[in-house]
């Protein structure tokens, strides 16, 4: 049975998935969701055998219907290749008992990369099914990570250009460079004087300003989305929890039909939300524990069934999560809405004017699958000096909250069931903060002898992603205030 996407915004018709992916945002405002959530039609057991590829193929046959299969295995083939620095794609690591999937062996060391490996494929295959002739204009915000792999996905891609806004002051010195130093004719970096909620609700408004559309129009261009807003790059994501479960399986850590708990560090709500399919397509899972750092947004949501925005913006060591707005909360709120576009929209209309909404009773019981925590900056290093001095695993800042958190909720709840914990980056992104947690002594080394020292300290060979713009030129020094982002955009555009 085919799955068509519609908007969480209104009862507008439906559309296939390629022409979500093209589209990225739905015309009223809205984020594409599917019309039903398609159950896995291997086993279990069958899904245990299978390698990374394969799996990633059952779960977007069913997901992305529209696509043939061979226009699929296309592009996950031509995604999930020696760009990837271990065969297995994403190998699964168990230490003090809970087992870590390391998302972060692609080529911008981020688990952004699982998803816009593909993302670039997926899009201009759904180009010539549409018959799409105008030039696709990716626009994205990013707290960190997605910029980066993004730029790495689209760069020389025939038929793109790629314009990434980042907040000037709220990314890592390595996650700076790495977008900096980014190559590719239709490529275009821009830093704002502000954070990531407002690199986020600038995009958002390009994408809704009709006037603009219709210049781009004349012009031969049209916007898309790389931000995890887009099915494009969330459907990805589900496959990394299948394969998990699939892993732990075929390792006998696990009996066919035994229930995990999986823990994801999130701030814009795109990876746990993967999870929660997963979920819906039969993958056994007890409890989806979502872990916060300081802006701790969705905590505090989860605990009262209040979103509210209005609070201070904490730049904290885990960048990638400092986030006040959680775009991809908004599918959720529309399912628990019993899938009314109205009520979704008037949630989202309150969070735009008055910066809060609350739920309703009936919707936050259905929110009993999830678990909300937080750790503060002194937890998360903590969390990594510890692990570290007990078994020597390091773990990135954002990995070290969601560590934290599962402590936390064992703790709180007693619940045994085994623990899949999303590793989001590796430490080498996030090499100061680490080193630091550690051991302060490191603090006055600059920015890649701490590098060097945390290979020694890891017994970890550096990646080349790192390597690579080590002495890379500077390639992109644009800068703009938060309001000036729509001039940006024409002016990249020549419009």
């Amino acid at each position: 049975m085919e799955v068509f996407y519609k908007s969480t915004r209104s009862n507008c018709d439906p559309v296939t998935a390629s022409q979500a992916i093209l589209k990225g945002l739905s015309d009223d405002g809205g984020l594409f969701v599917p019309d039903h959530i398609p159950t896995l039609d291997k086993s279990l057991k069958e899904l245990s055998v299978m390698n990374y590829r394969e799996v990633a193929y059952e779960v977007m046959k069913l997901m992305l219907s529209d696509f043939t299969e061979e226009e699929l295995k296309n592009c996950i083939n031509s995604a999930y290749d020696d760009k990837f620095d271990t065969e297995e794609i994403a190998p699964l690591v168990e230490t003090q008992g809970d087992y870590y999937l390391e998302l972060f062996h692609g080529k911008t060391i981020a688990f952004k990369d699982m998803a816009l490996s593909i993302l670039p494929h997926l899009m201009i295959t759904a180009a010539k099914k549409n018959h799409v002739e105008n030039e696709i204009v990716i626009l994205t915000a990013t707290s960190g990570d997605t910029g980066k792999a993004a730029l790495a996905g689209f760069a020389d891609v025939k038929g793109t250009r790629i314009i990434v806004f980042y907040p000037k002051n709220g990314v890592s010195p390595i996650q700076e460079k790495q977008m900096l130093t980014q190559k590719g004719d239709n490529t275009f970096v821009v830093g704002i004087h502000g954070n990531f909620d407002d690199a986020q609700t600038g995009v958002k408004k390009i994408f809704s300003d009709k006037e603009l559309a219709k210049e781009m129009e004349a012009k031969g261009f049209q916007f898309s989305s790389a931000n995890s807003i887009n099915i494009g790059r969330l459907v990805p994501q589900i496959v990394y929890y299948v394969y998990a479960y699939g892993k732990l399986l075929s390792e006998e850590q696990i009996t066919e039909g035994e229930e995990i708990n999986v823990v994801v560090p999130t701030g814009n709500f795109g990876n746990i939300l993967a999870a929660f399919y997963a979920k819906q397509m039969g993958i056994p899972i007890h409890k989806l524990i979502c872990a916060s750092n300081d802006n701790k947004v969705l905590f505090d949501f989860l605990s009262t069934g209040t979103y509210d925005r209005n609070r201070e913006f904490v730049l904290t060591t885990s960048p990638s999560m400092d986030i006040l707005i959680s775009s991809n909360l908004e599918r959720l709120i529309y399912r628990i809405a019993g899938e009314d576009a109205a009520k979704n929209a008037a949630c989202m209309q309150e969070l735009s004017t008055d910066g809060k909404y609350t739920i309703t009773d009936s919707m936050k019981a259905q929110l009993a699958d999830f678990y909300g925590n937080y750790a503060t900056e002194a937890e998360t290093a903590e969390r990594i000096h510890d692990l570290y001095m007990d078994c020597g695993y390091v773990l990135d800042t954002h990995t070290a909250v969601a560590s934290a958190v599962a402590r936390k909720y064992k703790k709180e709840t007693g619940d045994t069931h085994k623990l899949l914990i999303a590793s989001t980056a590796s430490p080498f992104k996030f090499s100061r903060s680490v080193m630091d947690a550690i051991d302060p002594k490191y603090d006055a080394l600059e920015d890649f002898a701490l590098v060097d020292e945390l290979s020694k300290v890891a017994n970890v060979s550096i990646p080349n992603a790192i390597e690579e713009i080590r002495t890379a030129p500077i390639v992109h020094d644009h800068i703009c205030d938060k309001t000036e982002m729509k001039d940006i955009v024409k002016k990249f555009l020549q419009l």
